[in-house]
């Protein structure tokens, strides 16, 4: 059997090494995006109690200087919320590329490893084939003695 090794045995090397690979990007990828959908819950959590704490101190805010003050906290929170989700859409799309590319990766080595187990069943046919044509001839010899 040394003789009859998977001729493609590097490239399935390949492709099972780039599968883990693309496994990790993916994982990495997904990692990011959950770090920055969280980053956007605590920016808006933030946002909603300082919401709160204006409505509950509006009557007692004497300056106009504490009311710019808010505004200019909520102008500046409200522009970190749309970039956070601007980030987010792109990390959607990076986790989608590296769903797809994990995809064909894992496509790619299930092709070779079917490829793999259909030329070890055909060989294993074979060599069963010759062990019975083996037999056949030790008995059509023993028979003829």
């Amino acid at each position: 059997m040394a003789g009859r090794a998977f001729k493609l045995e590097n490239v399935l090397s390949y492709r099972r090494e780039m599968e883990k690979v693309r496994t990790q990007e993916f994982a990495s990828a997904q990692d990011g995006l959950h770090l920055a959908n969280r980053e956007l819950e605590r920016h808006e959590s933030v946002v909603n109690q300082l919401t709160q704490e204006f409505m509950h101190c509006q009557r007692d805010i004497a300056c106009i200087d504490d009311i710019r003050m808010y505004a200019d906290f909520f102008a500046r929170k409200r522009e970190d919320i749309r970039q956070q989700k601007e980030h987010i859409v792109l990390l959607d799309q990076i986790v989608d590329e590296k769903r797809t590319d994990l995809v064909e990766a894992s496509k790619d080595k299930k092709v070779l490893e079917s490829l793999r187990a259909k030329k070890a069943e055909e060989f294993r046919r074979e060599m069963a084939a010759r062990e019975r044509n083996f037999l056949d001839e030790i008995s059509i010899q023993k028979k003829a003695m």
